[in-house]
């Protein structure tokens, strides 16, 4: 049986999907709270084409992204994919990679085209599920040993929320219970949170269940 990666439901590409199906992955298509490719509870991956990272890294979203996909697993991976023909210069590019492993703890693969992401992310998971299987959790791979890592934990997972604003947002209003009644307005006074992010907690606390598997 071959190895399990979950499928953010916004990484659109069917090819790249089909490609680890044909690599030998069983393939399962689920919400992450970060990144793009989920291989174990330590293991995420943000897969971005040539001109994403590009993009991203003039933005500094690249940055934030890979900062929440460190707090969320203990093992992150960005892959670059496509030809490296980069507008950036090489020592931007060199620069911003250096960044990513040294100082935010998140490795870096570079891809020639889609069916080699897919044989990596397949090759990734075979390894990383080899033995004793780990388990597949959007949770990431750090454990709770304490009641505050617990609510940061449960804080946390809501969309755009990492440990660290969690933490910020725990400090603010005290409890579970309090973030979860406090208004969108009151919401965005904390720091890292803004109206967009006030107002998506709010839909995920306020909304009834409904089951999406």
């Amino acid at each position: 049986m071959g190895p399990s990666v979950i499928v953010d439901s916004r990484e659109r590409n069917s090819e790249l999907i089909e490609s680890l199906i044909e690599s030998g992955a069983s393939v399962e298509v689920r919400t992450l709270p970060v990144g793009d490719y989920l291989i174990s509870d330590r293991v995420c991956i943000e897969r971005k084409t040539v001109s994403d990272f590009e993009s991203s890294l003039v933005s500094t979203r690249l940055f934030d992204q890979a900062e929440r996909l460190k707090e969320h697993y203990s093992a992150p991976i960005v892959v670059i994919e496509g030809p490296r023909d980069f507008m950036l210069s090489a020592n931007v590019i060199t620069g911003a990679i250096a960044h990513l492993y040294i100082d935010v703890g998140v490795q870096v693969i570079m891809s020639e085209g889609v069916r080699d992401t897919a044989r990596i992310i397949t090759a990734l998971a075979r390894h990383e599920q080899r033995g004793e299987r780990r388990e597949l959790s959007p949770k990431g791979g750090a454990r709770a040993h304490t009641d505050a890592q617990y609510r940061e934990y449960v804080i946390g997972n809501l969309p755009g929320i990492g440990a660290k604003t969690a933490r910020l947002l725990l400090t603010h209003f005290g409890s579970i219970t309090n973030v979860a009644n406090a208004t969108e307005k009151k919401l965005a006074e904390v720091d890292g949170i803004g109206k967009k992010k006030a107002a998506r907690i709010r839909e995920i606390m306020s909304e009834n269940y409904a089951s999406e598997i």
